[in-house]
């Protein structure tokens, strides 16, 4: 017993000197940053409140995930709320699924309702849509499976396993993967999915050092037969206006040698195309590359004063219908998934809800309508968007973030650096291990087929054969009043 005792009171010495040296240590390191925050002039909360200040920086970066998890509401995030989030998430696991008791939407001024026909279409009862083709004068024009597809997003600004989930996943739900501006990896192709190749103003992969179109690359890439279209970006919603930017850690040397640029150094294009300074020089540019690919070739841009796509449709108008792109995908200017300047994503261009029935309206106006298409981007994550999109004039919709929610994305805002949580954004392959490859790709397939059969459940509700066939007439838009009109009479009213 004595001896138990002996041990006993030993090993509480030891635990009471492990403390003092512990509490030891912990004092002198509140002392050292005691004297570092008096005596720095950078931070004045520090320096008025030593130590006690650093906690303001600690608390203000857990703020947001705080509040994504414990605080805000279902629908009160942004920029994409935890309502839609769970619905990709929930549909890319299980399919197309039903909810209870209610809506939980709050419908506020501006908000979309779908007018449901009184004799909407039986199941079985609806009528095949006629294919449709783009570029139909072209040496390949293209007829995609897909209403609904997977946006532009580049290898580097997403990871390898990304990437290659992306690839396998368009393959299996049939819709097209657009490359994003840094080039074509191994990793687009791994899937053997349709591919549309964008050419941003860095020209990534077919570029001369001047960042002029390099011909021969442009023409020995398109021989590949998973390249189906060519977008040339002129602007992106994340930053219209300014060029793409790939911060420095994430340009490693496959990234350098597949975009033709030098390896660790930020990647930054110009804000436009240096061959381009007016509507004529770009249908030249448009007419060279359709030339040499024999593909279809369309422009992406973020509207902003409508007066200088009037001059480009002037412009074709001039040259005949011949010379006009063969299609234009409209991007929002209310963000994306790249990195960019606040002041940019906040401020400038129009959202796809102003520039798309625009667009579709001034097409219609010249005459140019039937030879162009359009595809809609910019937030049209969920079905209610993509059908809101059809009845505004888009024959095509492509999402990028809902893809990445689909891929596991948890909205951590860390895309512009090179710590993405779930290794979506990221090339640290540490973290890339969470990100398998093979078991995303069935989930970006659960995703698209649930948009396509929700998106066809809509229009089927509102008493018509294919999302196509939906018009203004189809969606009311909810009044400060409280009243809803007709988007056809509201847009015509503006």
């Amino acid at each position: 017993m004595g001896e138990f005792t002996e041990t006993a009171l030993r090993g509480l010495n030891i635990l009471g000197s492990l403390f003092l040296f512990v509490l030891g240590i912990l004092v002198v390191l509140i002392f050292v940053l005691f004297l570092l925050d008096v005596t720095q002039t950078k931070d004045a909360v520090r320096r008025n409140y030593p130590v006690i200040g650093r906690f303001r920086n600690l608390f203000a970066t857990l703020g947001e995930f705080f509040r994504q998890y414990f605080f805000a509401m279902d629908r009160e995030e942004m920029p994409f709320n935890r309502a839609e989030r769970d619905w990709i998430n929930d549909v890319s696991e299980h399919g197309s699924e039903t909810i209870p008791f209610g809506s939980t939407r709050h419908l506020t001024p501006g908000a979309a309702i779908f007018a449901n026909g009184m004799f909407p279409k039986l199941e079985g009862e609806h009528i095949p849509k006629t294919p449709f083709v783009i570029g139909k004068a072209c040496r390949r024009p293209y007829e995609p499976n897909s209403f609904f597809n997977i946006s532009a997003m580049s290898y580097g600004s997403l990871s390898k396993p990304a990437v290659q989930a992306l690839s396998y996943g368009a393959q299996l739900a049939g819709c097209w993967l657009n490359t994003g501006e840094g080039g074509v990896s191994p990793y687009h192709l791994e899937g053997k999915c349709d591919l549309v190749f964008q050419i941003g103003t860095g020209k990534f992969g077919v570029r001369n050092e001047d960042m002029t179109l390099n011909e021969a690359r442009l023409k020995e890439l398109c021989k590949n037969e998973q390249i189906r279209m060519i977008e040339i970006k002129l602007s992106q919603g994340a930053k219209p206006g300014k060029g793409g930017i790939l911060p420095a850690s994430k340009v490693t040397e496959e990234i350098a040698q597949i975009r033709g640029i030098k390896a660790g150094e930020a990647a930054i294009s110009p804000n436009r195309h240096v061959e381009v300074s007016n509507p004529a020089e770009l249908l030249d540019l448009i007419g060279r590359i359709r030339e040499i690919s024999g593909l279809p070739t369309g422009i992406k841009l973020v509207v902003g004063n409508p007066a200088p796509f009037h001059e480009l449709v002037s412009e074709i108008k001039n040259r005949g219908s011949d010379s006009a792109p063969d299609f234009i995908t409209l991007d929002g200017g209310d963000g994306g998934t790249g990195a960019a300047p606040m002041a940019l994503m906040d401020n400038m261009g129009l959202t796809i809800r102003e520039s798309l029935p625009s667009v579709d309206d001034i097409l219609k106006e010249r005459g140019l309508r039937g030879r162009i298409a359009l595809i809609a981007t910019g937030k049209l994550i969920t079905p209610a968007e993509a059908a809101w999109a059809f009845c505004a004039g888009a024959d095509f919709v492509s999402s990028a973030r809902g893809f990445m929610f689909s891929l596991g994305c948890i909205q951590a805002l860390k895309c512009n650096k090179n710590t993405c949580p779930t290794g979506v954004t990221t090339h640290d392959r540490r973290l890339q291990k969470g990100l398998d490859p093979e078991n995303k790709a069935v989930k970006v397939r659960n995703y698209c087929h649930t948009m396509r059969h929700e998106v066809e459940m809509i229009a089927h509700s509102c008493g018509v054969d294919h999302p196509r066939d939906l018009g203004r007439e189809h969606v009311m838009i909810v009044q400060p009043s409280g009243r809803s009109i007709p988007f056809a009479q509201m847009w015509e009213g503006s």
